[in-house]
């Protein structure tokens, strides 16, 4: 547990011996990207509680442990929700730029993979000792190993929470920010926490499913070429993408097929274009003028891994010399090869999901606060609300976007 700035006002009796009792001007549960974000910068008399043994586990493991902390080409249209529009405001009031001045300003370095994804040069530790600092530098107090047993509104305004774990104090808090996130990576903690405390106050909570997922087969057909990456097209439902596929023993993964996910729901197909951007017919017709005594597969490997076209050949019946194959039939195997449906069984589900889809409804909180329309000072920010981004940073983008738009009308 760790302690920054704000002193205890009472000391009470209490069930475990004894309790402090706190008035503070606000409480933010959740030390994770958007809480930490939050709490830099909420004005004084603020205390962010996690029951976690360390604040920002999940920046810590992000981007193979670099954090892809945001992305160049951030937009609204990278995001997910039940309303398309309520994003726009906070990220237009705090955009890419803006944090990526605030990582300069710090001193951390910086690189561009693809598109538009930004990394730490050396380690994702950087971002959280900047929050941190800046925490600090704000006066914020943060108790880890400290959950929370109970959340109620007081009369005349206000909230009177008992917490628990590490500390067992009584604190009135003028505001309550909840920054918990979704239910993705349970075994780093994650819980159904701010969905919980939504539906207690009468928010509405939309569908949540696993997202940034990969899909599974239940008869293992691709563990034969598990390891074989390609670029490919992927489409599920009104979400195209063209990035890598990966074929593993349990389905399918890769930056496509994560992306992809967040828009496929179950039961339906994913279409795959191994080969997008390229005119198939006229290679096609070339290969058969010029290597006519050559096996399709082999002219195939020019194009594809070997053992990817091996592992296809037969799925797609594939076979013969090219110099024998009629338009009709060339016809057939780039229709197989480049609108390839494939039915998952499902997805890895939360245990390996980057991030939840859905949440607590955006149309019961103001787009430009993040507060509640029915409740005033309480907070909703980051993963838990309905709002998802892509695959590259831009989840992290909603995180700070969303923690600054709370921590400004709380210092309004």
């Amino acid at each position: 547990m760790e302690h920054i700035g704000i002193q205890t006002r009472l000391a009470c009796p209490g069930r475990f011996g004894s309790d402090n009792q706190m008035d503070i001007e606000t409480l933010i549960i959740g030390a994770g990207a958007a809480g930490m974000m939050c709490a830099a910068h909420a004005g004084s008399g603020v205390m962010i509680v996690d029951h976690a043994k360390a604040a920002g586990e999940k920046i810590r493991i992000s981007g193979g442990g670099r954090c892809n902390f945001t992305n160049l080409h951030c937009s609204p249209d990278a995001f997910l929700s039940e309303n398309t529009h309520f994003a726009k405001s906070a990220l237009a009031r705090y955009t890419q730029w803006d944090f990526i001045e605030l990582v300069d300003q710090h001193g951390i370095k910086w690189h561009e993979k693809t598109l538009g994804q930004l990394f730490c040069d050396t380690s994702a530790k950087e971002i959280i000792e900047m929050l941190r600092n800046m925490m600090q530098v704000a006066g914020a107090q943060l108790a880890l190993n400290t959950g929370v047993e109970s959340i109620k509104a007081k009369d005349g305004g206000g909230f009177k929470v008992r917490l628990s774990g590490a500390r067992n104090d009584l604190i009135d808090a003028r505001n309550i920010v909840i920054a918990t996130g979704g239910k993705s990576i349970p075994k780093m903690g994650a819980t159904g926490f701010a969905y919980d405390i939504a539906q207690q106050f009468g928010l509405h909570v939309t569908t949540t499913r696993p997202a940034l997922v990969p899909f599974t087969f239940t008869d293992k057909r691709f563990a034969p070429i598990s390891g074989v990456s390609t670029p490919a097209r992927v489409t599920a439902g009104s979400g195209s993408f063209d990035e890598a596929v990966l074929f593993t023993h349990r389905g399918l993964s890769g930056p496509a097929i994560l992306q992809a996910s967040s828009y496929w729901h179950e039961g339906e197909a994913v279409r795959i274009n191994l080969i997008p951007d390229q005119d198939l017919s006229g290679w096609f017709k070339t290969q058969r003028q010029s290597q006519g005594k050559k096996q399709i597969t082999t002219v195939l490997g020019d194009l594809l891994p070997s053992r990817l076209v091996d592992h296809i050949a037969k799925e797609m019946d594939i076979d013969g010399r090219v110099g024998d194959l009629s338009d009709k039939r060339i016809q057939s195997i780039i229709t197989a090869l480049t609108d390839w449906h494939l039915t998952p069984q499902g997805t890895e589900g939360y245990r390996t999901a980057e991030v939840t889809i859905g949440g607590v409804s955006t149309e019961d909180l103001n787009a430009q606060t993040m507060e509640t329309k029915a409740v005033p000072g309480l907070y909703f920010i980051g993963e838990c609300v309905d709002v998802t981004g892509w695959l590259g940073g831009y989840n992290f983008q909603w995180a700070w976007a969303s923690g600054m738009a709370a921590a400004r009308a709380i210092t309004a």
